[in-house]
Protein backbone atom coordinates (compact mmCIF):
# COMPACT_ATOMS: atom_id res chain seq x y z
CA UNK A 1 0.00 0.00 0.00
CA UNK A 2 1.23 3.34 -1.09
CA UNK A 3 1.52 5.96 1.94
CA UNK A 4 -1.49 8.17 1.90
CA UNK A 5 1.03 11.03 2.90
CA UNK A 6 2.90 10.82 0.04
CA UNK A 7 2.53 14.03 -2.43
CA UNK A 8 2.95 14.37 -6.20
CA UNK A 9 6.04 15.24 -7.64
CA UNK A 10 4.56 16.55 -10.77
CA UNK A 11 5.73 20.18 -11.62
CA UNK A 12 2.63 21.46 -13.34
CA UNK A 13 0.72 24.43 -11.78
CA UNK A 14 -2.41 26.11 -12.27
CA UNK A 15 -0.69 28.66 -14.25
CA UNK A 16 -0.23 26.11 -17.06
CA UNK A 17 -3.41 24.63 -17.11
CA UNK A 18 -5.15 27.94 -17.82
CA UNK A 19 -2.66 28.47 -20.61
CA UNK A 20 -3.88 24.61 -21.83
CA UNK A 21 -7.42 25.11 -21.19
CA UNK A 22 -6.91 28.53 -23.07
CA UNK A 23 -5.10 27.20 -25.72
CA UNK A 24 -7.46 24.11 -26.49
CA UNK A 25 -10.35 25.77 -26.18
CA UNK A 26 -9.48 28.16 -28.98
CA UNK A 27 -8.05 25.44 -31.48
CA UNK A 28 -11.34 23.77 -31.12
CA UNK A 29 -13.22 27.14 -32.19
CA UNK A 30 -10.86 27.70 -35.08
CA UNK A 31 -9.53 30.86 -33.41
CA UNK A 32 -6.14 30.03 -32.23
CA UNK A 33 -4.24 30.81 -35.35
CA UNK A 34 -1.89 28.08 -35.29
CA UNK A 35 -1.91 24.17 -34.74
CA UNK A 36 -1.82 22.73 -31.27
CA UNK A 37 1.24 20.97 -30.53
CA UNK A 38 1.72 18.45 -27.49
CA UNK A 39 5.45 17.41 -27.20
CA UNK A 40 6.44 15.39 -24.30
CA UNK A 41 9.90 14.74 -23.23
CA UNK A 42 11.43 11.63 -22.02
CA UNK A 43 14.12 10.56 -19.57
CA UNK A 44 14.32 13.85 -17.30
CA UNK A 45 16.05 13.07 -13.78
CA UNK A 46 13.85 11.22 -11.23
CA UNK A 47 13.00 13.61 -8.27
CA UNK A 48 12.42 10.41 -6.51
CA UNK A 49 12.91 6.65 -6.20
CA UNK A 50 11.27 4.83 -8.26
CA UNK A 51 8.32 2.66 -6.78
CA UNK A 52 8.37 -1.26 -6.72
CA UNK A 53 5.30 -1.51 -8.64
CA UNK A 54 6.79 -2.20 -12.39
CA UNK A 55 5.43 -0.24 -15.49
CA UNK A 56 2.86 -1.81 -17.38
CA UNK A 57 0.84 -1.12 -20.62
CA UNK A 58 -1.99 -2.51 -20.07
CA UNK A 59 -3.38 -1.45 -16.23
CA UNK A 60 -5.56 -4.54 -16.64
CA UNK A 61 -2.00 -6.55 -16.18
CA UNK A 62 -1.71 -6.10 -12.77
CA UNK A 63 -2.88 -8.11 -10.50
CA UNK A 64 -6.20 -7.95 -8.77
CA UNK A 65 -4.20 -7.83 -4.95
CA UNK A 66 -2.35 -4.81 -6.55
CA UNK A 67 -3.79 -1.58 -4.82
CA UNK A 68 -5.02 1.27 -7.27
CA UNK A 69 -3.41 3.54 -4.99
CA UNK A 70 0.35 2.05 -6.38
CA UNK A 71 -0.38 2.44 -10.54
CA UNK A 72 -1.36 5.90 -9.39
CA UNK A 73 2.01 6.51 -7.92
CA UNK A 74 3.47 4.36 -10.77
CA UNK A 75 1.86 6.77 -12.67
CA UNK A 76 3.41 9.66 -11.05
CA UNK A 77 6.65 8.50 -11.01
CA UNK A 78 6.60 8.16 -15.08
CA UNK A 79 5.30 11.26 -15.38
CA UNK A 80 7.95 13.43 -12.76
CA UNK A 81 10.08 12.30 -15.16
CA UNK A 82 8.48 14.00 -18.38
CA UNK A 83 8.63 17.52 -19.52
CA UNK A 84 5.51 19.15 -21.05
CA UNK A 85 6.08 21.73 -23.96
CA UNK A 86 4.16 23.49 -26.11
CA UNK A 87 0.56 22.46 -25.34
CA UNK A 88 1.43 19.19 -23.54
CA UNK A 89 0.02 18.36 -19.90
CA UNK A 90 0.54 15.54 -17.99
CA UNK A 91 -2.19 13.36 -18.84
CA UNK A 92 -3.16 9.41 -18.20
CA UNK A 93 -5.40 6.86 -18.50
CA UNK A 94 -6.79 3.68 -17.36
CA UNK A 95 -6.16 1.14 -20.11
CA UNK A 96 -7.46 -1.97 -19.92
CA UNK A 97 -8.12 -2.86 -23.62
CA UNK A 98 -9.69 -1.76 -26.66
CA UNK A 99 -13.33 -2.37 -26.30
CA UNK A 100 -13.48 -3.08 -22.49
CA UNK A 101 -17.09 -1.91 -22.45
CA UNK A 102 -17.95 -5.87 -23.59
CA UNK A 103 -16.46 -6.54 -20.12
CA UNK A 104 -18.89 -4.40 -18.52
CA UNK A 105 -21.64 -6.29 -20.25
CA UNK A 106 -20.36 -10.51 -19.59
CA UNK A 107 -17.64 -11.05 -21.66
CA UNK A 108 -14.27 -12.21 -19.77
CA UNK A 109 -10.81 -10.40 -20.01
CA UNK A 110 -7.74 -11.98 -21.03
CA UNK A 111 -4.17 -10.70 -20.53
CA UNK A 112 -1.76 -11.80 -22.91
CA UNK A 113 0.90 -11.77 -25.64
CA UNK A 114 1.61 -8.39 -24.60
CA UNK A 115 -2.19 -7.73 -25.52
CA UNK A 116 -5.66 -7.93 -24.06
CA UNK A 117 -8.28 -10.39 -25.22
CA UNK A 118 -12.21 -10.12 -24.69
CA UNK A 119 -14.18 -13.49 -25.04
CA UNK A 120 -18.17 -14.22 -25.01
CA UNK A 121 -18.57 -16.39 -21.61
CA UNK A 122 -21.44 -18.03 -24.00
CA UNK A 123 -22.80 -18.52 -27.44
CA UNK A 124 -25.48 -16.28 -27.66
CA UNK A 125 -26.69 -15.40 -31.35
CA UNK A 126 -27.63 -11.70 -32.50
CA UNK A 127 -31.66 -11.69 -31.50
CA UNK A 128 -30.96 -13.04 -28.10
CA UNK A 129 -28.11 -11.64 -27.44
CA UNK A 130 -28.36 -8.49 -24.25
CA UNK A 131 -25.91 -5.60 -23.99
CA UNK A 132 -26.63 -3.31 -21.03
CA UNK A 133 -24.05 -1.78 -18.07
CA UNK A 134 -23.43 -4.16 -14.95
CA UNK A 135 -21.96 -1.19 -13.00
CA UNK A 136 -20.87 -4.06 -10.42
CA UNK A 137 -18.84 -5.91 -12.78
CA UNK A 138 -15.24 -6.72 -12.02
CA UNK A 139 -13.81 -4.94 -14.17
CA UNK A 140 -15.75 -1.86 -14.39
CA UNK A 141 -15.54 -1.56 -10.64
CA UNK A 142 -11.54 -1.78 -11.05
CA UNK A 143 -11.88 1.07 -13.42
CA UNK A 144 -14.00 3.07 -11.27
CA UNK A 145 -11.48 2.54 -8.12
CA UNK A 146 -8.61 3.50 -10.30
CA UNK A 147 -10.06 6.71 -11.55
CA UNK A 148 -11.42 7.95 -7.98
CA UNK A 149 -7.66 7.43 -6.99
CA UNK A 150 -6.08 9.05 -9.57
CA UNK A 151 -8.37 12.02 -8.91
CA UNK A 152 -8.32 12.32 -5.36
CA UNK A 153 -4.54 12.46 -5.21
CA UNK A 154 -3.94 14.21 -8.29
CA UNK A 155 -6.74 17.01 -7.22
CA UNK A 156 -6.71 18.67 -10.62
CA UNK A 157 -3.14 18.54 -11.63
CA UNK A 158 -2.97 15.74 -14.03
CA UNK A 159 -5.44 14.96 -16.16
CA UNK A 160 -7.36 10.86 -16.05
CA UNK A 161 -8.81 9.89 -19.15
CA UNK A 162 -11.35 7.81 -20.24
CA UNK A 163 -11.06 3.67 -20.69
CA UNK A 164 -11.14 2.45 -24.18
CA UNK A 165 -14.99 1.41 -24.42
CA UNK A 166 -14.27 0.57 -27.97
CA UNK A 167 -16.85 1.29 -30.84
CA UNK A 168 -20.59 -0.18 -31.95
CA UNK A 169 -19.61 -3.15 -34.14
CA UNK A 170 -16.06 -4.18 -32.41
CA UNK A 171 -18.45 -4.10 -29.25
CA UNK A 172 -20.70 -6.56 -30.89
CA UNK A 173 -17.99 -8.65 -32.48
CA UNK A 174 -16.59 -9.48 -29.11
CA UNK A 175 -20.08 -11.47 -28.74
CA UNK A 176 -19.86 -12.77 -32.06
CA UNK A 177 -16.32 -13.45 -33.30
CA UNK A 178 -15.16 -14.48 -36.18
CA UNK A 179 -17.61 -14.50 -39.19
CA UNK A 180 -20.16 -14.92 -37.34
CA UNK A 181 -20.94 -10.77 -37.24
CA UNK A 182 -20.24 -10.75 -41.08
CA UNK A 183 -22.96 -13.25 -41.83
CA UNK A 184 -25.41 -11.21 -39.48
CA UNK A 185 -25.04 -8.10 -41.54
CA UNK A 186 -27.07 -10.37 -44.43
CA UNK A 187 -29.02 -13.05 -42.27
CA UNK A 188 -30.37 -10.55 -39.21
CA UNK A 189 -29.61 -6.85 -40.08
CA UNK A 190 -32.49 -5.98 -38.46
CA UNK A 191 -31.13 -7.16 -35.32
CA UNK A 192 -28.04 -6.12 -35.69
CA UNK A 193 -28.87 -2.73 -36.49
CA UNK A 194 -31.47 -3.39 -33.24
CA UNK A 195 -27.88 -4.37 -30.91
CA UNK A 196 -25.58 -2.11 -32.37
CA UNK A 197 -28.35 0.72 -30.04
CA UNK A 198 -27.77 -1.33 -27.30
CA UNK A 199 -24.07 -0.94 -27.66
CA UNK A 200 -24.26 2.61 -27.76
CA UNK A 201 -26.65 2.73 -24.44
CA UNK A 202 -23.86 0.53 -23.19
CA UNK A 203 -21.46 3.12 -23.99
CA UNK A 204 -23.15 5.98 -23.24
CA UNK A 205 -23.85 4.52 -19.54
CA UNK A 206 -20.37 3.78 -18.97
CA UNK A 207 -18.88 7.12 -20.29
CA UNK A 208 -21.39 9.14 -17.94
CA UNK A 209 -20.57 6.50 -14.53
CA UNK A 210 -16.87 7.22 -15.43
CA UNK A 211 -17.25 10.95 -15.68
CA UNK A 212 -19.21 11.17 -12.47
CA UNK A 213 -15.75 9.40 -11.00
CA UNK A 214 -13.28 12.08 -12.41
CA UNK A 215 -15.23 15.32 -12.46
CA UNK A 216 -14.92 17.83 -11.07
CA UNK A 217 -12.18 17.02 -10.02
CA UNK A 218 -10.53 16.12 -13.08
CA UNK A 219 -9.21 19.33 -15.11
CA UNK A 220 -11.42 18.43 -18.37
CA UNK A 221 -11.65 15.65 -20.54
CA UNK A 222 -9.56 13.58 -22.63
CA UNK A 223 -9.40 9.55 -23.87
CA UNK A 224 -6.40 7.56 -24.91
CA UNK A 225 -5.50 10.46 -27.13
CA UNK A 226 -5.80 13.49 -24.89
CA UNK A 227 -6.51 16.34 -27.11
CA UNK A 228 -7.99 18.61 -24.42
CA UNK A 229 -11.81 19.54 -24.20
CA UNK A 230 -13.39 21.51 -20.83
CA UNK A 231 -16.86 19.77 -21.99
CA UNK A 232 -17.06 15.86 -23.22
CA UNK A 233 -15.02 14.40 -25.93
CA UNK A 234 -13.66 11.50 -27.38
CA UNK A 235 -12.25 9.43 -29.96
CA UNK A 236 -14.52 7.36 -32.29
CA UNK A 237 -13.78 4.38 -34.25
CA UNK A 238 -14.97 1.16 -35.30
CA UNK A 239 -12.26 -0.80 -36.31
CA UNK A 240 -14.64 -3.86 -37.23
CA UNK A 241 -15.64 -1.49 -40.57
CA UNK A 242 -12.37 -2.75 -42.16
CA UNK A 243 -13.90 -5.73 -43.46
CA UNK A 244 -17.22 -3.94 -44.66
CA UNK A 245 -18.02 -1.82 -47.63
CA UNK A 246 -19.83 1.39 -47.79
CA UNK A 247 -23.13 0.93 -48.16
CA UNK A 248 -23.14 -1.50 -44.91
CA UNK A 249 -20.90 1.18 -43.35
CA UNK A 250 -23.95 3.78 -43.68
CA UNK A 251 -26.19 1.06 -42.93
CA UNK A 252 -24.85 -0.34 -39.62
CA UNK A 253 -22.40 2.43 -38.24
CA UNK A 254 -22.63 5.75 -39.67
CA UNK A 255 -25.54 6.55 -38.24
CA UNK A 256 -24.74 5.56 -34.32
CA UNK A 257 -21.51 6.92 -34.98
CA UNK A 258 -23.37 10.28 -35.91
CA UNK A 259 -25.76 10.45 -33.11
CA UNK A 260 -22.63 10.11 -30.79
CA UNK A 261 -21.17 12.93 -33.08
CA UNK A 262 -23.85 15.24 -31.81
CA UNK A 263 -23.49 13.74 -28.47
CA UNK A 264 -20.43 14.68 -27.28
CA UNK A 265 -18.71 18.40 -27.38
CA UNK A 266 -15.84 17.07 -29.68
CA UNK A 267 -15.24 14.41 -31.54
CA UNK A 268 -12.47 12.55 -33.95
CA UNK A 269 -12.76 9.49 -35.61
CA UNK A 270 -9.87 6.75 -35.18
CA UNK A 271 -9.34 5.91 -39.14
CA UNK A 272 -7.11 2.95 -38.51
CA UNK A 273 -5.47 1.48 -42.08
CA UNK A 274 -5.86 2.01 -46.00
CA UNK A 275 -8.74 -0.53 -45.50
CA UNK A 276 -10.93 1.98 -43.87
CA UNK A 277 -10.34 4.89 -46.63
CA UNK A 278 -13.23 3.78 -47.97
CA UNK A 279 -15.45 5.61 -45.45
CA UNK A 280 -13.65 8.74 -45.45
CA UNK A 281 -16.21 10.60 -47.45
CA UNK A 282 -18.50 9.17 -45.96
CA UNK A 283 -17.50 10.08 -42.54
CA UNK A 284 -16.44 13.51 -43.71
CA UNK A 285 -20.09 14.21 -44.36
CA UNK A 286 -20.93 13.58 -40.31
CA UNK A 287 -21.40 17.54 -39.48
CA UNK A 288 -21.12 17.09 -36.09
CA UNK A 289 -17.40 14.99 -36.35
CA UNK A 290 -14.70 18.09 -35.53
CA UNK A 291 -11.97 16.06 -36.81
CA UNK A 292 -10.27 13.02 -37.96
CA UNK A 293 -7.06 11.02 -36.78
CA UNK A 294 -5.51 8.93 -40.06
CA UNK A 295 -2.78 5.74 -38.57
CA UNK A 296 -1.51 4.39 -41.42
CA UNK A 297 -0.56 1.48 -39.82
CA UNK A 298 2.55 -0.74 -40.35
CA UNK A 299 4.16 -1.20 -43.64
CA UNK A 300 2.54 1.76 -44.72
CA UNK A 301 3.46 4.70 -45.82
CA UNK A 302 4.80 7.15 -43.51
CA UNK A 303 2.59 9.09 -41.71
CA UNK A 304 3.59 12.44 -44.02
CA UNK A 305 3.14 10.90 -47.10
CA UNK A 306 -1.00 10.28 -47.39
CA UNK A 307 -1.24 13.93 -49.05
CA UNK A 308 -4.79 13.05 -50.35
CA UNK A 309 -5.95 11.65 -47.36
CA UNK A 310 -4.97 14.91 -45.61
CA UNK A 311 -6.31 17.32 -48.27
CA UNK A 312 -9.87 15.63 -48.62
CA UNK A 313 -9.99 15.92 -44.53
CA UNK A 314 -9.09 19.45 -44.18
CA UNK A 315 -10.93 20.57 -47.42
CA UNK A 316 -14.18 19.00 -45.47
CA UNK A 317 -13.37 21.92 -42.91
CA UNK A 318 -12.59 18.70 -40.45
CA UNK A 319 -9.74 19.02 -38.00
CA UNK A 320 -6.83 16.70 -38.41
CA UNK A 321 -5.22 14.82 -34.92
CA UNK A 322 -1.47 13.21 -36.03
CA UNK A 323 0.90 11.07 -34.28
CA UNK A 324 4.73 12.33 -35.16
CA UNK A 325 6.88 15.02 -35.60
CA UNK A 326 7.32 18.38 -35.88
CA UNK A 327 8.51 17.62 -39.44
CA UNK A 328 5.75 15.80 -40.27
CA UNK A 329 3.79 18.85 -38.71
CA UNK A 330 5.33 20.76 -41.54
CA UNK A 331 5.23 18.06 -44.23
CA UNK A 332 1.09 18.32 -43.62
CA UNK A 333 0.82 21.76 -43.43
CA UNK A 334 2.38 22.19 -46.68
CA UNK A 335 0.23 19.57 -48.28
CA UNK A 336 -3.54 21.35 -47.00
CA UNK A 337 -2.15 24.54 -46.90
CA UNK A 338 -2.80 25.42 -43.23
CA UNK A 339 -1.27 23.99 -39.98
CA UNK A 340 -4.03 25.60 -37.58
CA UNK A 341 -6.55 22.91 -37.97
CA UNK A 342 -3.64 20.08 -37.25
CA UNK A 343 -3.13 18.83 -33.37
CA UNK A 344 0.38 16.54 -33.24
CA UNK A 345 0.83 14.51 -30.71
CA UNK A 346 4.92 14.05 -30.46
CA UNK A 347 8.16 12.49 -28.18
CA UNK A 348 11.10 12.76 -28.13
CA UNK A 349 14.25 13.06 -25.73
CA UNK A 350 15.06 15.76 -22.45
CA UNK A 351 18.42 15.69 -24.34
CA UNK A 352 16.90 17.66 -27.28
CA UNK A 353 14.74 19.95 -25.45
CA UNK A 354 16.53 23.28 -26.23
CA UNK A 355 16.47 22.86 -29.90
CA UNK A 356 12.89 21.47 -29.80
CA UNK A 357 11.78 24.97 -28.08
CA UNK A 358 12.91 26.58 -30.77
CA UNK A 359 11.12 25.23 -33.06
CA UNK A 360 8.10 25.49 -30.89
CA UNK A 361 8.57 28.98 -30.26
CA UNK A 362 8.45 29.20 -33.74
CA UNK A 363 5.18 28.13 -34.34
CA UNK A 364 4.45 30.36 -31.72
CA UNK A 365 3.74 27.75 -29.18
CA UNK A 366 5.79 28.23 -25.93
Amino acid sequence: MVDSAVSSTIGFGPDRWERIRESHRLWWDGELGRPLIQMRLGGAEAPRPAPDLPPRIFEAFYDDTVPVEAIVDRWDYNLSRTRFLGDAFPHVWPNFGPGVAAAFCGASLECGNGTVWFHPEKDAGITELELSLNSTSKWFTRISQLMKAATDFWQGQVQVGMTDLGGNLDILSTFRPGEELLFDLYDHPEAVKARTWDAHTLWWDSFDAFNRRLQPANPGYTCWTPVFSETPYYILQCDFCYMIGPDMFDAFVKPELAKTCEKLSHSIYHLDGPGELTHLDSLLQIEALDGVQWIPGAGARPVSEWPEVYRKISDAGKKIQLFGTLSDLAAIAEQTGRADNIVLMADDSIENREAIEGELERYGAM
